[in-house]
C-alpha cells in the first residue's frame, strides 16, 4: 500500500521550525510471527498505526505530535529464547531506554510521550510510575493499539500472535511482507490447570510447548480490508487522545473536579 505521508509528523522527516504537541514513541519487539510475517511485525504496525494517527490529529484537528522511530527491543516469554534470533531484553534495559528517551524530550521542552505498544510481552506502568517521581512535570502515558478497539467487533477468529488481527493489518499496511500461504494453522495449547483457565493467577506461557508455529491464533481468515478499516478506527481513537492531551495544560485539568 502506498501511503503519502506529511513526513512532519514522522522522525525520518524535517522538524525545524515546528511546534509539536506531544512525542509518539511507537515499541513492539524483536521476535517470529508464524511462518508468515517478519520478526518486526510488532514495531512495524505501532509505527504505522502512530504514524497514521498523528497524521489524522493534524488533518482533523491542525495538531503536531512527532513519531519517533520505534523500538525493538521486546520482553519475551520462556521458550522464545530457543528461537533462533528472537531477542529478549530485560525489563531493566527496557526501563534504561526508556529512561534516556525521556530525559531527552524533557530537556528539549517536551512535556507529553505517548507510548503506542505493539508487543503483548511489553509492560510499561512500573516504568511510568517511576519516571512520574523524576519528571513530575511530564505525562507518560501507554496503550497497546491492538486493544483500543475490541477485536471481536472486527475480526472473525482474532487471536493472541500472528492471528487474524495482526496478519489483516499488516496485509493493509505492507501485503509485500505478508506469506499467507506459508502461515501455519496457529493452534495454541491452553494451560491443563482449570485455576489458570479461569485466570486465577499469571505465569508467563513457555511459548515452545503452547504453539508449534510461534503464532496464536488462525491467520488464514485475515484480509487487507478488514485490517484497513480496524487501523482507521484504532489511528481515529488515538488523533481524539493526541488532540485532547495538547489541550491540557497542568494535570489538574486530567481530573473531573
Amino acid at each position: 500500500m502506498n501511503r503519502e505521508i506529511d513526513l512532519s509528523v514522522s522522525a525520518y522527516g524535517v522538524t525545524r521550525g515546528l511546534d509539536y504537541a506531544l512525542a509518539v514513541l511507537p515499541w513492539g519487539a524483536t521476535e517470529p510471527h508464524n511462518l508468515h510475517l517478519p520478526y518486526l511485525t510488532d514495531a512495524i504496525l505501532a509505527h504505522d498505526v502512530a504514524v497514521d494517527a498523528a497524521q489524522k490529529a493534524l488533518d482533523d484537528f491542525g495538531v503536531r505530535a512527532m513519531v519517533l522511530p520505534p523500538v525493538a527491543m521486546g520482553a519475551q516469554n520462556p521458550g522464545q529464547r530457543d528461537l533462533k534470533f528472537c531477542i529478549h531484553y530485560r525489563q531493566h534495559t527496557q526501563a534504561a531506554i526508556l529512561a534516556d528517551i525521556v530525559a531527552s524530550l524533557h530537556h528539549q521542552g517536551l512535556r507529553r510521550l505517548l507510548i503506542v505498544n505493539g508487543h503483548g510481552g511489553n509492560t510499561f506502568k512500573g516504568m511510568i510510575r517511576d519516571l512520574a517521581v523524576d519528571y513530575p512535570d511530564m505525562l507518560i502515558l501507554s496503550s497497546e493499539w491492538f486493544t483500543v478497539l475490541p477485536a471481536k467487533e472486527w475480526f472473525d477468529e482474532p487471536g493472541d500472535h500472528a492471528d487474524e488481527l495482526e496478519t489483516s493489518v499488516m496485509m493493509h499496511y505492507h501485503p509485500e511482507l505478508v506469506r499467507l500461504s506459508e502461515a501455519g494453522p496457529g493452534k495454541a495449547n491452553a494451560f491443563a490447570l482449570p485455576s489458570l483457565q479461569q485466570k486465577v493467577a499469571w505465569l508467563p506461557r513457555h511459548w515452545t510447548r503452547v504453539t508449534a508455529d510461534t503464532g496464536i491464533g488462525n491467520p488464514h481468515l485475515a484480509t487487507a480490508d478488514k485490517g484497513g478499516r480496524f487501523a482507521e478506527a484504532v489511528a481515529a481513537k488515538y488523533a481524539l487522545l493526541i488532540k485532547e492531551l495538547a489541550a491540557v495544560t497542568t494535570e489538574q485539568e486530567l481530573y473531573q473536579m
